[in-house]
């Protein structure tokens, strides 16, 4: 018997449903909403483009943009070669790959403000214990997320304390995808480590390596949590990201219109973003 065609879609309802009321609606109310803002008396006017021209003329707000752009430029990449460089070892053969494989993924378990809460009493310049070991080291503390020129790359470890695990686990699973006797082949051909890894692992995980740059990409534009626990967009506006901006806007100055024009701001970011790393791929894989 055939199966009928309306069958597939009957499927797909319950998560096409999620993912218009969880995605697409906020998506919407985020692109309208922008348009508009709130009076002096408390009531919603139409503003068109005005929040947009105020965010143009912001300094704030550009410099959330520089922050949260280079925040991206060095977590991201980071990110996803430290996960491969994980998932490169974990996947070899060994007595003690499963409990490193669990150690990896512990930090996932914790939920990002408990992590962030960790992170502040682990860092804190005067009680905390790695400056306390920087101390029997004989070595000067730092400030960490009280300096302004150290507060991101604070930040930077952070998230990449907790997001590489995570991303390991698809670096795994594209390292596991790969048929070992293509492997096998290249070194019997008297292929060496890295002609192998060259030639022959990193063609093969181009897709899986796109994949999780443009993930990576999205969740790391909407960080918030860390921003919000630990340093509140300080010191002097050195952590200030886009997200902590649009939440500051909207429960700080009651400005829901600017709030949601920066949310609009920082999807266009994301999706060229994303559109430029994914024509980066295809053009690698066209050649």
């Amino acid at each position: 018997m055939r199966t009928p065609a309306w069958v597939p879609y009957a499927f797909l309802t319950p998560a096409l449903l999620g993912l218009g009321l969880f995605r697409v609606v906020p998506i919407g109310i985020a692109l309208v909403g922008g348009l508009f803002g709130t009076s002096l008396m408390g009531e919603t006017v139409f503003r068109g483009l005005g929040n947009y021209a105020g965010l143009a003329e912001d300094p704030d707000f550009w410099n959330s943009v520089r922050v949260t752009l280079t925040f991206n430029l060095i977590v991201n990449p980071l990110q996803v070669v430290i996960s491969f460089m994980l998932a490169m070892l974990m996947a070899r053969p060994g007595r003690f790959v499963g409990p490193l494989r669990t150690a990896m993924l512990l930090p996932i378990t914790v939920s990002i403000a408990l992590s962030s809460v960790l992170w502040n009493i682990l860092l804190d310049p005067g009680f905390g214990p790695v400056n306390g070991l920087l101390r029997a080291l004989s070595l000067p503390p730092q400030p960490f997320f009280r300096a302004a020129h150290e507060s991101l790359a604070s930040l930077i470890a952070l998230c990449s304390w907790r997001g590489t695990g995570y991303w390991m686990l698809f670096m795994l699973a594209g390292l596991g995808a790969i048929p070992p006797e293509v492997n096998e082949a290249a070194s019997i051909d008297g292929a060496n480590w890295w002609q192998r890894l060259r030639f022959i692992t990193l063609p093969l995980m181009r897709r899986t390596l796109a994949f999780v740059l443009i993930a990576d990409t999205a969740v790391n534009f909407l960080l918030f949590a860390p921003v919000y626990v630990i340093t509140n967009g300080g010191p002097a506006g050195s952590t200030a990201l886009l997200m902590f901006e649009a939440y500051r806007a909207a429960f700080t100055y009651l400005d829901s219109g600017r709030s949601l024009a920066i949310s609009s701001v920082i999807l266009v970011i994301i999706a060229a973003v994303a559109t430029l790393e994914m024509r980066l791929f295809q053009a690698e894989d066209s050649a």
